[in-house]
């Protein structure tokens, strides 16, 4: 029944990440965080699942490995459009110049 519960709650937090993705467009910092935090809840609902079906959890370390290179591909992308535009809003530079 605790299992249930931890799964309502995973699925409740992906869909607050989801409208938090959404509804923010201003920042890239902030849309990233979202998406980890989407990523996260991910995460947890896939461990959960499977040590509920007791399968090994070596499915787990593929996707935080995908999840990882996820991160710091968004981490590299904010960098480089901080370096070549000097801030991290959306509406500061245009798909034609980059």
């Amino acid at each position: 029944m605790m299992n249930l519960y931890m799964y309502y709650l995973m699925i409740i937090m992906f869909i607050f990440g989801c409208i938090v993705f959404i509804s923010s467009r201003k920042h890239l910092l902030c849309t990233l965080l979202s998406l980890e935090f989407m990523v996260l809840m991910l995460f947890m609902l896939l461990f959960l699942y499977l040590n509920f079906m007791n399968y090994e959890s070596y499915f787990s370390m593929f996707f935080l490995t995908f999840c990882v290179c996820e991160g710091v591909l968004g981490l590299s992308i904010l960098v480089s459009m901080i370096r070549t535009h000097g801030n991290d809003y959306f509406q500061s530079f245009s798909i034609l110049q980059c």
